[in-house]
């Protein structure tokens, strides 16, 4: 779950001028060996600092701000680009994320806003009452899963600046939570106005991707593990110390986002080092495939973009493998740092536990540490699209013959009680009877599982382009929404300039037009302005109906 961290800093004037000192005296200091090396995260942070000191009305920065620092990319070539999130009075400020861009020598290049607003109000004190907005959510949470009986059901609500939704303005954040009928756990966060109780946005606070993909048939695939004693554990220590448990089937309990019990992961071992049956029987089974594509996401990202583990500092996330009974879905969650994986109902989906399952939720979490598109509207298409591309990309990498690379989302989990022979279809979303495969204005108003539709057809057409073809030996025939031709660049250009778009050009409130740009800003930095690789960004979006 991406969630907004309430951060107090330093005030902007003398943060900048303490860092600004801070670093001449560092340069001073650096010894002249190191004259030819690359900025640091430090150096890049420090000359950020200075930038923002010195550039605060262009970034609508003031006193009552306060900024805190969320990611720093730093190019080959020494350029930089540090975000930020804001508080405002010590309020978190939802859509008052920013990047700067910085060049090689720390000049001001640039900087891409989530809101361009002025972030000021009059006051900070609530017409209506934490309470009142809890109670909100809680209705809203029982309005979005009709029929059930909800148990255990509570709501925590915070005070924030939402700058997401045009002019800003004080609102409450709640988050509202419960268990379904099964144990499962449900969420949604609610944004109400915290003046005339209005409900400006809410959505679902589990990020998830219901059925991405399964496979306990995987073929045979190499793990790392970690001697203990007379036995192995399920612990990878090249990667940052992943590992994956048993949830013996049971759930979280968590209360105003704090959690007073956690189904366990309890580390699995043996005594052979050779694991699981590739059968349901054998609970290891499932817990390969999980850690497996843990593993292949790890590698992914690490060699591939040189991103070292999710958050980018080399820390390993974990598994949790037999979530619930009968639960037909997989999540990421930002608080526990973790992946959870349900067996599924046997008749809709099997086992959760898929290679493009581990890639599209562990993306989750590389969205929320850099972009962190809002999990609503036309920015939780984005997200949602997000994970798809990169689950997508992952199983291409893995380049595993018993689950092969294609554009077909979800197609190892389905059953027949699902009537379809994949969840999502990348060449032409509309085929699950939902998803949208051209961009309108009223894209924003579907489920972002939906709307995600013109992202991954967009994708789709920049690897493969239009019309039909066979790839890995899986039919496409991807048509364009403005009847054009489109050629494809292949899938390894387009996860690359996904990825930058998304660590350095995007941000919460980015929809489909500041994709396009973030893209084509991409492209240009990767391939240049003139490039065919640019162009082909341009043709696709248009494809698709944005431009």
């Amino acid at each position: 779950m991406s969630r907004i961290r309430h951060i107090r800093g330093s005030s902007l004037a003398t943060a900048g001028a303490a860092v600004t000192a801070a670093t001449l005296l560092a340069a001073a200091l650096a010894p002249a060996a190191n004259a030819d090396s690359g900025p640091t995260r430090a150096t890049a942070i420090g000359n950020a600092a200075s930038v923002l000191a010195a550039h605060a009305a262009n970034l609508g920065l003031t006193p009552a701000q306060h900024t805190t620092v969320r990611d720093v990319v730093v190019d080959k070539d020494g350029t930089q680009h540090v975000r930020y999130d804001r508080t405002y009075r010590e309020l978190p400020v939802l859509g008052g994320d920013f990047v700067v861009h910085l060049a090689p020598d720390g000049s001001y290049r640039g900087a891409n806003r989530a809101t361009s607003k002025a972030v000021s109000l009059a006051d900070v004190t609530p017409e209506l009452s934490g309470a009142k907005a809890a109670g909100l959510a809680v209705n809203a949470l029982r309005a979005a899963n009709p029929g059930e009986a909800l148990k255990k059901v509570t709501a925590r609500p915070r005070l924030i600046v939402d700058a997401l939704h045009g002019t800003p303005r004080l609102a409450w954040r709640t988050d509202a939570v419960g268990r379904d009928r099964l144990g499962n756990p449900v969420a949604r966060t609610v944004l109400t106005d915290a003046r005339t109780g209005a409900r400006i946005d809410a959505w679902d606070s589990v990020e998830t991707a219901t059925g991405d993909g399964n496979s306990l048939y995987g073929g045979t695939v190499p793990l790392e593990t970690t001697p203990s004693g007379s036995t192995y554990q399920l612990k990878d220590p090249t990667r940052g110390n992943t590992y994956t448990g048993d949830a013996a089937n049971k759930t979280d309990l968590c209360i105003f986002g704090i959690c007073i019990s956690r189904a366990p992961a309890t580390l699995f071992a043996d005594a052979d080092n050779h694991w699981g049956t590739g059968a349901t029987s054998d609970r290891s089974s499932a817990a390969v495939d999980a850690q497996y594509g843990t593993n292949e996401t790890w590698d992914y990202y690490k060699n591939v973009h040189g991103r070292n583990g999710i958050a980018g500092d080399g820390k390993g996330s974990y598994n949790r493998v037999h979530y619930g009974n009968n639960y037909n879905n997989a999540f990421w969650d930002d608080s526990c740092f973790c992946m959870t994986y349900g067996d599924g109902d046997g008749s809709t989906f099997g086992p959760l536990v898929a290679l493009d399952v581990a890639g599209h939720e562990m993306s989750h979490g590389v969205t929320s540490k850099t972009a962190a598109l809002t999990y609503s509207g036309e920015s939780g298409g984005l997200n949602e699209a997000t994970s798809d591309i990169f689950g997508t990309m992952v199983e291409w990498y893995a380049n595993n013959s018993s689950d092969a690379g294609d554009y077909l989302i979800g197609e190892e989990i389905v059953r027949s009680g699902f009537g379809k022979p994949a969840l999502r279809f990348m060449d032409k979303p509309s085929r699950d009877g939902n998803s949208a495969d051209c961009w309108s204005g009223s894209v924003g108003n579907l489920d972002v599982h939906y709307s995600s539709g013109v992202a991954n057809h967009f994708a789709y057409l920049l690897s493969e382009g239009s019309g039909a073809k066979t790839v890995n030996g899986v039919g496409y025939d991807s048509p364009t929404c403005n009847g054009s031709t489109v050629s494809g660049i292949g899938h390894d250009k387009v996860g690359k300039i996904w990825y930058r778009a998304l660590t350095v050009y995007m941000t919460s409130s980015t929809k489909y037009a500041g994709a396009r740009t973030a893209t084509l800003n991409a492209a240009k930095d990767l391939y240049g302005a003139g490039s065919a690789e640019y162009a082909a960004v341009a043709a696709a979006w248009s494809a698709v109906s944005v431009g």
